[in-house]
């Protein structure tokens, strides 16, 4: 299904400086990739530059816009809700901050087309580290988290908090979204324990991450708490069968 509908779902909060540079490229993909914004009411008017451009983009731009900053796990959400009540075969996630290159998303989708694969994650750490500009302490951080939900939760995934990746359609009609509740980072976990728990078979593709240069990380001291703690839940919920 080389022609099926794909939405990009880009989360904002304040990426004003960013956001037109994303829309611009991924549209310039072929017409079958459609861009979603979820704005969390952005004080920087990233809100009102999307509909300003929604008037030059016809219906491949969507806009939805929150009432406050709600967090990373419910725009996905969010997102993925909107996909499935419309036609949307292929759904996937990026950055807003050009962290993840949009010229990279055909080569996510590809493995969905060809029918080897059902959720695929771009990868940092396939084939050796590909991070741009990140200090040390940051990277010794993201890929120590990679071991550590391995080592937990047995998930055979190099890059477990990869933000840039494809679901197949199934596979979110498949997973109950009002019980993922994570909402930093361990979303990104969180999502991948459940696929792989229910059978969907996940792939990984080498991208290069390039480190924002405008605006600011959302990382913060609790969102790695949250993670922390989240993989010993989902351990436990899987082994109780409430996944």
């Amino acid at each position: 299904m080389e022609s099926a509908l794909t939405l990009v779902i880009v989360p904002t909060y304040n990426e004003a400086d960013n956001i037109g540079h994303v829309v611009g490229q991924v549209l310039r993909l072929p017409a079958r990739f459609h861009i979603l914004v979820v704005d969390d009411a952005s004080p920087d008017g990233t809100g009102d530059l999307v509909e300003r451009l929604q008037k030059s983009h016809g219906d491949r731009l969507h806009l939805l816009r929150r009432e406050g900053k709600l967090g990373l796990g419910t725009a996905y959400l969010a997102g993925f809700r909107f996909a499935l009540a419309h036609d949307y075969q292929r759904i996937c996630e990026m950055d807003a901050d050009l962290s993840h290159n949009p010229a990279d998303l055909p080569r996510l989708v590809e493995p969905i087309d060809r029918d080897i694969a059902d959720v695929v994650i771009g990868s940092r750490y396939i084939g050796g580290v590909r991070i741009m500009n990140w200090p040390l302490s940051r990277l010794i951080l993201s890929y120590s988290a990679g071991i550590y939900t391995r080592t937990i939760t047995r998930l055979k995934v190099q890059d477990v908090t990869a933000g840039f990746k494809c679901f197949r359609r199934d596979v979110l009609e498949a997973i109950d979204l009002d019980r993922v509740r994570s909402n930093g980072y361990s979303f990104q976990i969180e999502m991948n324990f459940i696929a792989w728990k229910k059978g969907f078979r996940i792939h990984e593709v080498p991208i290069v991450f390039t480190e924002r240069t405008e605006g600011r990380s959302k990382m913060s001291k609790a969102i790695v708490r949250e993670a922390t703690w989240k993989v010993w839940e989902l351990r436990l919920r899987s082994l109780l069968g409430r996944l």
